[in-house]
């Protein structure tokens, strides 16, 4: 669960994601404020729909509160789910059923809100609807308006130029997820190899972004030593793949140049760049 909607500190500030959002919204939309807020939900099992509601929905309240509002706005929560053993295919044969194909009947729950879409048109295999979960409609959506909406933003996603298996917004929250996680990943080993005090892994050690600046000569030593460490590194996780070999060779810092190297190195020295 997300537990990081609404953070209340000692100070009395507010320092969970929902109110970021919230004022973001309120800058970018001339002051209007939300009536209506549509979530969609990836990542939680059918056990856990109970724990969406009453914990991240509550906090998502009272995040809005907390900002002085006392008009509540509408929710409608819709959980998304591709890990599951349902397939479609046509009547007529083992074809894979036409893109937009919406199956709200006897294959889905027979007391909860529930549907099957298939949105994309499956080009390889057999194509694996997706599994929505309507577990609050506060905003009161038809189901023909609610599946339309969902349909349409399946063909948002900017980095595909026809349908999708799923909606939009929860392919940008994976995207999201993945690229914190390689940060998170990236403070871990470094804290550890600083801990160590040398690099014992197999392979090649992740290398920081480049500080961004408009002025190149101030970063030309930076970029010289990265350029230096980057080959450095690899040069030597080919030639000693032991780890107590590469420590002995690596322990000397940037004195270990190959020799490929030496006219790069002598190149950069004779432009001031590297000492």
């Amino acid at each position: 669960m997300i537990d990081a909607l609404f953070k209340p500190l000692a100070n009395g500030n507010d320092d969970g994601i929902m109110r970021e959002l919230l004022v973001e919204f309120f800058r970018t939309s001339n002051g209007r404020k939300p009536k209506q807020i549509i979530v969609f939900r990836d990542g939680v099992s059918e056990s856990q729909f109970s724990q969406v509601l009453n914990i991240e929905v509550e906090q998502m309240i009272k995040a809005y509160q907390h900002l002085g509002e006392v008009d509540v706005p509408k929710f409608t929560v819709i959980v998304a789910q591709k890990n599951h053993h349902t397939k479609l295919f046509q009547a007529s044969g083992h074809e894979n059923v036409p893109p937009g194909t919406v199956v709200d009947t006897k294959i889905v729950h027979p007391r909860n809100y529930d549907f099957y879409m298939c949105a994309h048109a499956g080009m390889i295999g057999t194509s694996r609807p997706a599994h929505y979960h309507v577990l609050l409609d506060e905003i009161g959506f038809s189901p023909d308006d609610l599946q339309s909406l969902i349909h349409s933003l399946s063909y948002v996603y900017q980095r595909s130029t026809c349908a999708i298996s799923i909606v939009a917004p929860v392919c940008y929250a994976h995207l999201a997820a993945q690229q914190m996680g390689q940060f998170m990943k990236f403070e871990d080993l470094s804290e550890t190899s600083s801990g160590q005090g040398s690099m014992t892994c197999a392979g090649p050690a992740p290398v920081p972004e480049l500080p961004r600046s408009s002025v190149v000569s101030s970063n030309a030593f930076s970029i010289a030593n990265y350029y230096l460490n980057t080959m450095r590194d690899q040069f030597c996780l080919e030639t000693y793949p032991d780890p107590l070999s590469r420590r002995r060779k690596v322990r000397g810092g940037l004195e270990f140049v190959p020799s490929f190297l030496k006219p790069v190195k002598e190149d950069l020295r004779n432009k001031g760049v590297y000492s």
